[in-house]
């Protein structure tokens, strides 16, 4: 006679699966998030922003969406603004029918891992929220330079614990880099983080099912390289590391925009990690899209300009030891009338 076995399917877990998006900056983190909320993916999805910087540039270049959009500007969100971001997860567990997903993008300047904390340190956010995977971009064309970058006692290389702490890595702009380049990225990724899945992109073009409802997120991997884990710790950024916004109102010159753009990544190209702007070029009636990383940018023409809507220019610079006053005096100085500052 034989015994009868019983197979136990595993408990199903009707928590909301939550995605952290991170990345260095400049990495393609909201060109990524565009494709999340455009897609057919049959998902409704929650959107948290944060932002480095003092003025916020990231919501004009979200695409419109059905799906809601929360912000959180002036800190970032592993350390000055991690109050907020329990508090909005908690005022979205209060709206749950509205949803499937919660989708976190963090600045690039983010260490992951007090983010990933919150879903485990705090009780009832465990028992609603599930970790359901860190997708980390990296910027092929860029990333070596600030993995090497040299930090001073104490202080983080976020490029590295961010790939460090990822379930899925968006390797991004290959189309910028050769073959051999692309390899000894891969080769310095393995080094960092060897069993994440790597995912080859051009323009964060993925498919979509590798980074959303995964399940990729393993606490007890995490515990078994980092016993620490689940210890609060601070994060401490890099001082030379700055943002510079401006938000002037009025009109630009679009040739002395151009040329006082690009002497400034010339000169300063090394040191500016990450550009974007908003802008009223004269005459034009759609607003003109900056994005930069280092001394590479794109332009673009973004939406249209509202009847009666101000022509206002919000314009931001992340990078070290950045000189506030000859920013907005140089970007003053394209003005074709005289800016009055918000």
């Amino acid at each position: 006679m034989t015994q009868a076995t019983t197979t136990t399917e595993p408990e199903a877990d009707d928590r909301v699966p939550v995605t952290v998006l991170t990345g260095f900056l400049g990495s393609g983190k909201t060109t990524l998030l565009n494709r999340v909320l455009t897609e057919h993916h049959g998902l409704r999805i929650a959107v948290i922003e944060n932002e480095f910087g003092e003025i916020g540039i990231d919501d004009g270049l979200v695409l419109n969406a059905e799906e809601e959009i929360f912000e959180m500007n002036n800190g970032c969100i592993c350390c000055t603004v991690r109050g907020d971001l329990i508090r909005i997860l908690g005022a979205l567990m209060r709206r749950r029918e509205k949803f499937d997903h919660i989708l976190i993008e963090t600045t690039g300047l983010a260490d992951p891992a007090p983010v990933a904390q919150t879903f485990f340190m705090d009780d009832e956010i465990a028992g609603q929220l599930r970790l359901d995977a860190i997708v980390t971009l990296v910027d092929a064309a860029h990333v070596r330079q600030h993995l090497d970058e040299v930090k001073p006692d104490g202080v983080e290389n976020e490029a590295v614990e961010q790939i460090a702490f990822a379930d899925r890595i968006v390797l991004n702009k290959i189309d910028l880099v050769d073959e051999d380049t692309i390899a000894d990225v891969i080769s310095r990724i393995r080094a960092i983080n060897t069993p994440a899945e790597i995912i080859p992109a051009r323009h964060a073009q993925i498919d979509l099912a590798r980074v959303l409802d995964v399940h990729a997120f393993d606490l007890d991997r995490v515990l078994d390289t980092d016993p620490s884990f689940l210890s609060e710790t601070d994060h401490q950024h890099d001082s030379t590391v700055t943002s510079v916004g401006i938000d002037l109102e009025g009109e630009l010159d679009q040739e002395r925009l151009s040329a006082w753009l690009g002497e400034l990544l010339r000169q300063r190209g090394g040191d500016i990690f990450r550009s974007k702007g908003i802008l009223a070029i004269e005459g034009a009636a759609q607003q003109y899209v900056f994005q930069g990383v280092h001394m590479l940018f794109v332009r673009e023409l973004g939406r249209g300009w509202q009847p009666g809507e101000p022509r206002r220019n919000r314009l931001v610079f992340i990078g070290r030891n950045l000189d506030r006053v000859e920013l907005k005096q140089g970007f003053a100085a394209c003005l074709t009338t005289a800016g009055v500052a918000a």
